[in-house]
């Protein structure tokens, strides 16, 4: 089994439920069929995130989140994930979704990326959406 990673870069997440959270977005390789040796998920400001948009993927924009694969090899898996504070905390207001929630959704889509999961074009982002539904209805820490 692999090892899921929280790290802070300047601001922190305020995630619930750390050891459970941890587990559920395990079991999604499982359930997934992908082996993974460790997944670093970074919290970050939009700032940080931008610069790294720009060096790494030539795009000046902002975006809540980028998966980086860090795998020699494909299999098994090792990755970091950055997910901007700031941006789910303004995506969640816009998209009428509590904070944690949309946080939840954007650390599964990560996982989904490892996967094989893309969401180019607007069929794929239809089917990508189905699948992070299915595994937010599936979390259930309380």
């Amino acid at each position: 089994m692999g090892t899921i990673l929280f790290n802070n870069n300047g601001i922190s997440p305020s995630l619930k439920y750390k050891p459970f959270l941890k587990i559920f977005l395990t079991s999604i390789f499982a359930e997934e069929g992908y082996d993974f040796k460790s997944v670093s998920y970074i919290f970050c400001t939009d700032e940080y995130l931008l610069k790294l948009n720009q060096k790494y993927l030539k795009h000046d924009t902002l975006t809540d989140i980028i998966t980086f694969t860090l795998s020699e090899t494909s299999f098994p898996i090792i990755s970091e994930i950055y997910i901007s504070v700031e941006r789910v905390k303004e995506n969640s207001l816009k998209l009428d979704e509590t904070y944690e929630t949309e946080m939840q959704r954007v650390m599964i889509h990560g996982i989904l990326h490892l996967c094989g999961y893309s969401d180019h074009t607007p069929e794929l982002k239809i089917k990508m959406r189905a699948k992070e539904d299915y595994y937010l209805a599936r979390m259930n820490f309380n």
